[in-house]
C-alpha cells in the first residue's frame, strides 16, 4: 500500500524520448511531488507539512517504549538474527506515506516522481540536499545498489514484494528509473517508493547477510546512541538531519532520544510501565485495560488512558492452521475445529465485551466481504466457479457462534459430524479422535509467544478434548518462536495479518504458492491455491478504487471459505496509555497513529518527573 500525490512540474525542458527497456520516458510525463494509488493526492505541490502535525512542535525530551524478549542484531533487512526494535528511524525511503489518505506517498529522498499513465515504469529525482549521516550525499548508485542487494540478499519478503521490479538504471546525476517486467501492477511505483535506501559505500566493506551489533549508517532523523545487547537500545536525534524541513518530515521526529527497554514478558512490561520505567504503551489485552491500570501513577492522574478511534484496517488475527500438516489438509477438518472456539464466552468472561468478532481478512474497511458478491465481484469469481466452494457465491461468511454461556454442546455435535465426513472417528478404547485410514490420533500443538493467550487458549483446548483431540499449547521465547515460525515448524499459531486500505503486492507474501515454500514468508497457513494466486494478481492489477474493492472482496471470500484460520476479534479503537508528558496536534490522522508527530511538553515532563520521585513506585527489574 502507499498514499496519494498531486502532479507538480519540475523545471526541466525535456523534449527528448529516452528508451527504457521496452518502454519509453516521454516528454509529456509530468514530474510530480507525490503519487496516489487511485485518484488524486490531497496535498498540493507547495504544501509545507501534513495537517496532523504541528510544524512548530518543540524539539527535546525523550520517549521510552517497551519491547518483549531480546535482540541480537541491528540489521533488520535479513532473515538471520532477531533485529532490535525501532531500527526504522535510521533509514529512509524515496517517498513517505501520509496517514490521512488511503494510499498516497510524497517525496522524501526523492524531490519529484515521474510515472506514465499505464505505470509501466517510474522515475525518481533525488533531492540534492539528501545526505547520509556521515555527510556523504545520497546518490543514484545507492538506490540501485539497495534494490539489487535486498532482492538478492535480503529477507525473503523483499524478493516477493519487488518481484516485478526488473532493474534500476541511472538517467542523469540524480535521476533513477525503475523498469518493470511488463505485468500489470499499478502499485509498483508506490512500493518502489517504499523501498529502504541504504548506503553503498558503507556496506561495501561489510557483509550484508551477517547479523551484527555494529550501528548501521542511515540517512534518517536518528542514529544509534547506545546498545545494551538484548536489553535496551537508544536512538538519538541527528542535530543536523538533512531532511528536517522536507514537508513530509516537518513537525515530526521531535524527541531528542527514543529508547526501547526489553522485558521478559508482557506482564513484567506492564508493571514496569506503571513504575515509570517507560512512557508509552499500546494495550492489546482487554482484561488488562479494564482491570490492571491501577497504582500510584494512575491514582495521581499522571498516567493518561485514551481510546483513539481511526479508520485503519484491523486485518485478521486468528488461530492459524499449518496446512502443510497432513491432519489439516482437508478444509472440512479446519472448518469443524472452528466450532470448538467460543468467542462469545471469551468476550464476555475474559474481554469485558470490548471486542467484535472478525469476519474478514480486511476487517473495519470497505474491502471486507460483508455482503453477497455484487456484479463486479461475480465477474471476477465466475471463471473459478468449479474450483471454489459454492458458499463463496451464495453465503456471507460467518464464523460459528454460541450463546456465550460456555455450553456449546450443539457446536461440538456439528463439529463431530463434519469430522466424521472428513474421515475421523472416536476410538472406543482410547476415546481419542483417529484417522479412519491410518489409525493415527489427531494430536497437535498450539505454539504461543505471548503468555496472555494462555488463558484464551486453555478453554479452546478443553473443548477440543471433548471432541477426542489431544491438543496442547506451548509458550516459547521470542527467538525460538521466530525461528520456528520462519521455518514453518508448528502445527498452529496465533497469526496476525495487518492490512492497509490499499492492499497490493504484500498479498503475495501472505497467501501465494511461492510464499508457501519460502521460509520467513508470512504465508503461515501454507496456502497454495491457483485461484488465490489469480485473485492476488487481480488485486495488484486493479486500475480503479472500485476495481480494487471488488478484487479484494473476491480474495477475501476465497480465503474465508478456505477455512485457513479460526478468526479471533478486533477493536475499532486503539487503546493507549502514557505518562502525561506528551502533546500532539489537534487533528489525529485518519488512518492510524503517528507517534513521530507527538512531542514532549517540557512543563508536563518536569511535573511528571517531580511527582514520580514523590510516588512509591515499585522497582521493576528489566529482564
Amino acid at each position: 500500500m502507499i498514499r496519494s500525490t498531486v502532479l507538480a512540474r519540475l523545471g526541466l525542458a525535456a523534449a527528448v524520448m529516452v528508451a527504457i527497456g521496452g518502454a519509453s520516458v516521454a516528454a509529456d510525463v509530468e514530474p510530480a511531488h507525490g503519487i496516489a494509488m487511485h485518484g488524486d493526492v490531497k496535498y498540493p505541490p507547495d504544501f509545507t507539512h501534513f495537517e496532523y502535525v504541528d510544524p512548530d512542535a518543540p524539539k527535546g525530551g525523550s520517549i521510552t517504549y517497551s519491547a518483549i524478549g531480546s535482540f541480537d542484531s541491528l540489521n533488520p533487512f535479513i532473515l538471520r538474527g532477531q533485529a532490535a526494535a525501532g531500527l526504522g528511524v535510521l533509514f529512509e525511503t524515496l517517498t513517505q506515506r501520509s496517514n490521512d489518505e488511503a494510499f498516497t506517498e510524497y517525496g522524501l529522498l526523492a524531490e519529484t516522481i515521474e510515472m506514465p499513465e499505464d505505470r509501466s515504469w517510474v522515475a525518481f529525482t533525488l533531492r540534492p540536499e539528501a545526505r547520509w549521516n556521515d555527510g556523504e550525499p545520497v546518490t543514484v548508485a545507492d538506490v540501485i545498489w539497495s534494490l539489487e542487494t535486498i532482492k538478492a540478499k535480503g529477507h525473503p519478503f523483499y524478493r516477493a514484494y519487488y518481484a516485478n521490479v526488473v532493474s534500476a538504471r541511472e538517467e542523469g546525476e540524480r535521476r533513477v528509473v525503475f523498469e518493470f517486467d511488463g505485468a500489470i501492477n499499478r502499485e509498483l511505483p508506490l512500493i518502489v517508493g517504499q523501498m529502504p535506501i541504504l548506503p553503498k559505500h558503507y556496506w561495501e566493506t561489510r557483509d550484508f547477510e551477517a547479523s551484527t551489533l555494529e550501528p548501521p549508517l542511515g540517512s534518517g532523523p536518528y542514529r544509534v546512541a547506545r546498545v545494551d545487547p538484548g536489553r535496551s537500545i537508544t536512538y538519538e536525534r541527528v542535530p543536523d538531519y538533512w531532511g528536517a524541513e522536507v514537508p513530509v518530515s516537518k513537525g515530526r521526529f521531535n524527541y531528542d532520544q527514543i529508547r526501547y527497554e526489553y522485558f521478559r514478558d508482557s506482564n513484567v512490561a506492564l508493571e514496569a510501565f506503571k513504575a515509570g520505567q517507560y512512557d508509552f504503551r499500546v494495550e492489546n489485552t482487554a482484561r488488562l485495560w479494564a482491570t490492571a491500570y491501577t497504582g500510584p501513577g494512575v491514582d495521581a492522574g499522571l498516567i493518561v488512558r485514551e481510546e483513539i478511534r481511526d479508520e485503519s484496517g484491523t486485518g485478521m488475527q486468528g488461530y492459524v492452521f499449518n496446512t502443510r500438516r497432513a491432519m489439516f489438509e482437508d478444509p472440512r477438518v479446519r472448518q469443524a475445529l472452528a466450532y470448538a472456539f467460543d468467542f462469545e464466552w471469551s468476550n464476555s468472561t475474559l474481554f469485558f465485551d470490548q471486542y467484535v468478532r472478525s469476519e474478514s481478512y480486511f476487517s473495519n474497511t470497505e474491502l471486507a466481504a460483508t455482503e453477497l458478491p455484487d456484479e463486479r465481484e461475480l465477474a471476477i469469481l465466475e471463471p473459478f466457479r468449479d474450483q471454489l466452494p459454492e458458499a463463496v457465491f451464495t453465503t456471507v461468511y460467518e464464523p460459528p457462534t454460541t450463546d456465550g454461556s460456555g455450553e456449546l454442546r450443539g457446536n461440538l455435535r456439528t463439529a463431530f459430524e463434519m469430522l466424521q465426513e472428513a474421515g475421523w472417528e472416536v476410538d472406543r478404547a482410547t476415546r481419542k479422535l483417529i484417522d479412519t485410514e491410518t489409525g493415527q490420533p489427531m494430536r497437535f500443538e498450539i505454539l504461543l509467544i505471548n503468555p496472555a493467550f494462555e488463558r484464551i487458549t486453555g478453554p479452546f483446548l478443553r473443548n477440543l478434548e471433548r471432541l477426542g483431540i489431544d491438543a496442547t499449547m506451548r509458550t516459547v521465547d521470542t527467538a525460538q518462536y521466530q525461528n520456528r515460525v520462519d521455518a514453518f515448524d508448528f502445527d498452529m499459531i496465533v497469526g496476525v495479518w495487518g492490512q492497509s486500505l490499499s492492499p497490493g503486492n504484500e498479498q503475495r507474501d501472505f497467501w501465494s504458492c511461492e510464499a508457501a515454500e519460502t521460509p520467513g514468508s508470512r504465508n503461515f497457513a501454507g496456502i497454495c491455491d491457483p485461484v488465490v494466486d489469480a485473485l492476488i494478481e487481480r488485486v495488484i492489477q486493479a486500475e480503479s478504487r472500485q476495481g480494487l474493492v471488488a478484487a479484494t472482496r473476491a480474495l477475501d471470500r476465497a480465503l474465508l471459505f478456505g477455512h485457513y484460520v479460526i478468526p479471533h476479534w478486533h477493536s475499532p479503537v486503539t487503546r493507549v496509555a502514557y505518562w502525561d508528558k506528551f502533546d500532539r496536534a489537534e487533528i489525529d490522522p485518519r488512518y492510524g497513529l503517528d507517534l513521530n508527530a507527538w512531542w514532549v511538553d517540557p512543563g508536563k515532563a518536569d511535573q511528571v518527573a517531580r511527582r514520580q520521585r514523590d510516588l512509591d513506585l515499585d522497582d521493576v527489574v528489566t529482564e
